[in-house]
């Protein structure tokens, strides 16, 4: 099998941008030792796959190897990105950490990464750093409906500043508006409010969506229980 190693992982790729993969995991997987390929190009579209299966820890092997090779390209960033992500998920969120705080100096999805390190402050119970990451998010992009879901469902939990909140939480709504997440955020509001109602509506509309949501369920218990 000859060609150099875009020609190599074309129909990989191909089925990869079609959403399908398992098709690209099991092409990259079986392709053969002697071929000549880059194996770092290999490691990332593996770890991309597994990542996207929702197969965590075997996407920590490929996309830590993309990496550790070094460098700030595109694909290196990206990997940071998603092994931050990964991180939170497996409550690491010391590694969390790192890996947005070295992303933050390159540029690379600025208001995402913030809005990233927001939430995994506010995990840690740093409510004042984490106010602080979200409104740097929402200062790169006004528009970023995670920073301003997060930080208005933060406002709320902390009892502060409740019309703001809403005012955060119904922007990221109009932003997405099928989003649980978003969803349950301002029934969560609505809720500080004590507008009993509106957060039944909102809150129930994302238990649906996410029926085994802990954190939902009770937001409806507690709404159920106004």
């Amino acid at each position: 099998m000859g060609g150099n190693s875009d020609d190599i992982f074309h129909d990989g790729v191909v089925l990869y941008n079609k959403r399908d993969y398992n098709g690209a995991l099991t092409f990259f997987l079986s392709l053969p030792d002697d071929v000549e390929l880059d194996n770092i190009d290999l490691a990332y579209y593996i770890g991309l796959c597994y990542a996207r299966l929702g197969r965590y820890d075997d996407a920590l092997l490929y996309l830590e190897q993309v990496v550790t090779a070094g460098g700030e390209d595109e694909r290196v960033l990206q990997c940071r990105y998603i092994l931050s992500i990964i991180y939170v998920m497996s409550d690491n969120r010391k590694l969390a950490i790192f890996e947005l705080n070295e992303l933050i100096p390159t540029g690379f999805k600025p208001a995402s990464v913030y809005a990233s390190l927001a939430y995994v402050q506010w995990l840690d119970g740093e409510v004042e750093k984490s106010i602080s990451s979200y409104k740097k998010a929402l200062e790169l992009d006004e528009n970023c409906s995670t920073a301003l879901n997060g930080l208005g469902y933060v406002l709320a939990s902390e009892n502060r500043d409740l019309s703001t909140a809403l005012a955060y939480c119904k922007r990221a709504m109009e932003i997405e508006p099928d989003s649980p997440a978003c969803l349950d955020s301002l029934g969560w509001v609505y809720v500080k409010l004590g507008m009993k109602d509106d957060a039944l509506k909102n809150i129930s509309r994302a238990q649906e969506m996410l029926p085994d949501n802990r954190e939902i369920a009770e937001h409806l218990r507690l709404a159920e229980d106004m």
